[in-house]
């Protein structure tokens, strides 16, 4: 009797210990237990330590969506196409927006969120609809409900600085890129479920520590474009590097390598010492001939002059966010034969 817990009956089985156990743990740990014993796999659990905001929000609490209160975009990073929604990232304006048509004046749009700072990109599995929080190093996860976009979640400690995210659709995945730590977040969603799990995390160690500002994804091969002067192409599934090709100076601050009609584009927004003035977007069909400068600039079929970022593609057509120049915030351009055909400044 002497050994048995100050308790008014004694513990019959493991079971009971168990969950005398349980309750005897701080909340916290508590929970971590019930996390890890009751998944079917073994998956990072990072966002259940922040609550989603929208239930404080005043943009959420109207009934209605709220217009864009801007009549330019500020540093646009990215536009896209999500079903039939068109959607654009104003970096430094610090919010979504959305619209039913890419034609509308910006200030005719919707925002999705204004709680991101310097936010570059966004993805959805159609389900689901993720935005890198860049600065404060977290991705925010938004559901459509009627014609607005709730918070629903929020992952914390994505590395630092998150800058780019996709949704790959062959592995039902999210990537998320950690632009100066070398390490993606590979994201999924719960089956049948709207809750996002971090599920693997892989690395470049040689980028530690280096900006690189996005990926691309081509067949079984993964590129980074050139933080520290080389562009890494590496195995997709294990991130073994493959293959390095330098580049030189003035490129080095590459933003993204698009494969576009037989070439590889590639913007610039600065050279190795950080200028803008190099900012400028070129293509190759031989990522090899870069060292020697053997690569042509295409910067001025846009005007030129402003600071190009990320490439998209929907409807037929390619779209460029850029900064810098005044009344060119955002291109349309096809390619037909390796000519780059009917260029358009949208905003």
């Amino acid at each position: 009797m002497k050994n048995r817990p100050r308790y008014d009956k004694p513990i019959r089985n493991r079971k009971q210990a168990l969950l005398l156990a349980l309750l005897l743990l701080p909340l916290p740990a508590a929970f971590l237990y019930f996390v890890k014993t009751h998944t079917a796999a073994p998956v990072l659990r990072l966002s259940e330590t922040e609550p989603a905001f929208y239930q404080e929000d005043a943009l959420f609490a109207r009934e209605e969506p709220v217009t864009n209160p801007y009549s330019d975009l500020s540093v646009p990073t990215l536009i896209c196409k999500i079903q039939e929604t068109y959607f654009i990232v104003d970096c430094y304006h610090n919010q979504i927006l959305y619209s039913d048509s890419v034609d509308k004046p910006v200030s005719e749009w919707n925002v999705m969120t204004d709680q991101i700072d310097k936010g570059h990109t966004l993805a959805s599995d159609g389900s689901v609809f993720l935005a890198d929080d860049t600065e404060r190093n977290r991705i925010l996860v938004f559901e459509k409900k009627a014609d607005r976009f709730i918070h629903t979640q929020t992952l914390p400690d994505i590395g630092i600085r998150p800058h780019y995210l996709i949704y790959r659709e062959e592995e039902n995945s999210f990537y998320a890129w950690s632009s100066m730590t070398g390490e993606m977040y590979i994201l999924k969603r719960e089956e049948d479920s709207s809750r996002v799990y971090i599920s693997e995390i892989r690395r470049i160690p040689e980028l530690n520590g280096i900006y690189v500002r996005s990926f691309t994804i081509l067949e079984d091969d993964i590129y980074f474009v050139s933080g520290n002067s080389t562009i890494i192409r590496a195995d997709l599934a294990s991130f073994q590097i493959r293959e390095t090709y330098p580049v030189p100076d003035a490129i080095a601050g590459m933003i993204q390598l698009a494969w576009i009609d037989g070439y590889y584009y590639m913007t610039v927004s600065t050279d190795g010492q950080g200028s803008q003035d190099a900012a400028t977007i070129i293509r190759t069909k031989d990522l090899h001939t870069l060292a020697s400068q053997d690569y042509e600039d295409v910067y001025s079929a846009f005007i030129g002059g402003g600071t190009p970022y990320y490439i998209s593609y929907f409807d037929q057509r390619y779209y460029l966010t850029e900064h810098r120049l005044p009344g060119h915030a955002v291109w349309s351009f096809s390619s037909e034969n390796g000519h780059l055909t009917d260029i358009k400044a949208i905003f």
